[in-house]
């Protein structure tokens, strides 16, 4: 399954991003053994419609379920439509990972 995590900077061992749309960076994680893919947030510095924008991108990769801190209701909308479940966290990201229960 892949993961997508809103992360604070390219890293599993990085913080999860309190911000969904606006957060940093984006991990898309392999569930199966933690091989991941960092890329820059390219919905960041929008000036609106990053949260829908951000699930776009992950879509476009994938992902089944992402991880952040806080999702905004625009990206909660745009994550039922696409079929990702969104889950709140906080933490280091491998912690966060290694509690999630798939």
């Amino acid at each position: 399954m892949k993961i997508g995590v809103a992360a604070t900077e390219n890293s599993l061992d990085a913080e999860v991003s309190n911000r969904f749309a606006r957060c940093p960076w984006f991990l898309i994680v392999n569930s199966e053994d933690l091989s991941f893919e960092g890329f820059n947030n390219p919905a960041a510095d929008m000036a609106g419609g990053s949260g829908p924008a951000a699930v776009q991108e992950l879509s476009n990769r994938g992902v089944q379920v992402a991880v952040a801190g806080e999702f905004g209701p625009k990206a909660v909308q745009a994550m039922q439509a696409a079929g990702i479940r969104p889950v709140d966290a906080s933490g280091k990201i491998r912690d966060v990972l290694a509690g999630l229960e798939l």
